[in-house]
């Protein structure tokens, strides 16, 4: 009898330990950046889940049926918007879903700018949105106010990690103000115009051999353009991004004489950034180092 009573006292332990295990509420984040905002301000007080894989590129994402069914038991879809995930078109979310796109200040595209991404939809915006600080500060504070009311009871925690991310954007708004204020170039080459944000706020310019089209395939009369571009303006280093095919800027680069690096747009990381802990804060400065140098920064 002892020793049945023992079983049972055990038992209901058992029970009551499952009860009051915390049961963590899932936060779905389509992109890196607000991905990195998320896991700062709200750390191990949620489960988060990476809609888009580290490593996969943003602009030809679709999603498994399997991850659309996971997003079904989020508290919180948090994605981009601005035309960068068309497979979000129609989907109703089952909980709350915020598209950043509707918080932000978004560049609108002049007549000779264009972006389709690879379903063939478009959109009148620059869709790099977080590459502004400023609009990263917006986002991080809808970010927090979003987790507050998830979760009220770290609140405090909340608002604590939000002004540290927000002095961390500040910092870096200072840091590239400050390595870009005087520079011999005034124009950097990309595979493909991502940068804008950047070059409208800090006054460089950017020349691209795509547009805003990370896929689209550059004519013989861009590709002829840009290598006049490159040695007229005395360009010294080109940019590709670690998502995009590099071979077509190698070749530029091997006829041109000059140095080929990548720049990273931050829609997502790849695998090794991830192994290695990259952040937005981390990644920023690594893209500024290489924009000083290109643009041959005092």
């Amino acid at each position: 009898i002892l020793a049945l009573q023992l079983f049972m006292m055990n038992q209901k332990r058992a029970t009551i330990h499952i009860e009051n295990k915390e049961i963590k509420p899932i936060v779905a984040i389509s992109t890196f950046s607000l991905y990195d905002i998320t896991q700062h301000i709200a750390e191990d007080t949620i489960q988060i889940v990476t809609i888009l894989p580290f490593g996969i590129d943003a602009h030809s994402f679709e999603p498994t049926p399997k991850l659309m069914a996971s997003l079904e038991k989020s508290k919180l879809v948090i994605y981009s918007g601005a035309g960068l995930e068309p497979w979000i078109d129609g989907f109703v979310f089952k909980n709350d879903s915020i598209d950043m796109s509707t918080k932000v200040k978004l560049r609108e595209l002049q007549a000779d700018e264009h972006y389709h991404n690879d379903h063939h939809s478009s959109s009148k915006f620059d869709p790099h949105y977080w590459l502004d600080f400023e609009n990263m500060k917006i986002s991080t504070h809808i970010i927090t106010e979003a987790l507050i009311k998830i979760s009220p009871k770290n609140k405090e925690l909340y608002i604590k990690n939000r002004d540290k991310y927000i002095a961390m954007l500040d910092n870096l708004d200072s840091l590239y103000a400050q390595d870009l204020k005087s520079c011999k170039q005034e124009t950097i080459i990309t595979n493909h115009n991502a940068f804008s944000y950047l070059a409208n706020k800090y006054n460089f310019k950017v020349e691209s051999l795509s547009g805003l089209s990370p896929e689209a395939q550059p004519s013989a009369k861009q590709i002829t353009k840009l290598m006049k571009d490159i040695k007229e303006n005395s360009i010294t280093t080109i940019f590709f991004e670690s998502f995009v095919s590099d071979r077509v800027m190698k070749s530029i680069a091997s006829d041109t004489k000059v140095t080929v690096d990548t720049l990273q747009p931050l829609g997502n990381i790849t695998k090794d950034e991830a192994k290695a802990h990259s952040t937005y804060e981390t990644v920023m400065k690594e893209n500024l180092r290489k924009i000083a140098k290109a643009l041959v920064c005092q």
